[in-house]
């Protein structure tokens, strides 16, 4: 097992199928949500970067919440805040500030993934700086996304680097907690890993550095944010091990890292309208609740 490890994650993320996918998911953008507030919260040249936000009901800026900021999924090619419209709605509805932001990707911008880390940081940095305009308390703001997406939020609580030059440092880009769907993890070499049959195709190039510079596992270290992955044990693009090795990795350096596999559930089984009856839609959301509930980000309910 251990020495598919990274073949399978280089090569999974260099496949047909993942472009594919990462085309479906472009789809439906630029978003429209008729309850959500649209914010601004970058500019590069003459492209526009928002976050969407969506409120809870009586929501005033004089108001404390914790808040969630989302991240798409599609390689770092494609995808849409859209992905995260019905989470978004559910966190508002239990209290919360949820937004589901925009960044820039290949397709439209034709960017490397190492842009699209400067722009969740940017994000996350943005909703601190504007929490008392927004509502929120800013030291209760989580990051969560789905593949690619999972990988941006994980990088916003792990990677020290890669900030977007002339933003205020001193106003940390580091969530507070950190919720990830199927999230790709583990980008490069890991010791006592046999490499020697992988192929890393065109990784690098599509990363914009040095596979291992994004990539949270080799990032690890003590006091990163709490930290909930929910995958699937059937994924074939970012396959369950590589969760397995970081949610070790995390438990290890003493963090809090919750992993729960899903038997059976390929990538992408957690989007909503998945699967016919929205099993594992309704599956992770709980789990994700409970989560955010366990670190007072919601209000604990009565079992």
């Amino acid at each position: 097992m251990k020495r598919l490890l990274l073949v399978l994650v280089l090569c999974g993320f260099a496949s047909l199928a993942f472009a594919q996918e990462a085309k479906k998911r472009s789809l439906g953008y630029p978003p429209e949500f008729a309850e959500a507030k649209s914010l601004t919260y970058k500019t590069v040249g003459d492209v526009k970067l928002n976050l969407y936000v969506f409120n809870p009901p009586g929501h005033k800026p004089t108001d404390q919440r914790p808040a969630i900021v989302f991240f798409f999924g599609g390689g770092w090619s494609g995808g849409s805040p859209g992905q995260f419209h019905e989470q978004c709605k559910h966190l508002a509805s239990l209290g919360m500030v949820a937004i589901t932001a925009d960044y820039r990707v290949a397709s439209r911008h034709d960017v490397k993934a190492v842009s699209c880390v400067a722009d969740a940081k940017s994000a996350v940095r943005f909703v601190r700086q504007q929490a008392a305009k927004l509502g929120i308390d800013p030291n209760k703001i989580a990051a969560g996304g789905g593949s690619a997406g999972g990988h941006l939020a994980a990088c916003t609580g792990l990677i020290q680097s890669h900030d977007e030059t002339g933003e205020d440092k001193s106003i940390s880009s580091v969530p507070n907690l950190l919720v990830l769907f199927n999230p790709a993890l583990v980008l490069a070499p890991v010791e006592g890993v046999d490499l020697a049959a992988a192929r890393a195709g065109n990784l690098a190039d599509r990363l914009g550095v040095a596979p291992r510079e994004l990539s949270p596992y080799h990032h690890i270290r003590r006091g990163a944010p709490p930290t909930l992955v929910l995958h699937g044990k059937a994924d074939t693009t970012v396959p369950y091990s590589t969760a397995e090795l970081f949610a070790k990795g995390m438990t290890a350096a003493g963090n809090d890292c919750v992993l729960i596999g899903y038997e059976g559930q390929p990538h992408g089984f957690f989007n909503f309208g998945r699967g016919g009856g929205g099993e594992y839609y309704t599956k992770t959301v709980a789990a994700m609740d409970e989560f955010l509930a366990s670190h007072g980000f919601l209000p604990k309910r009565a079992k």
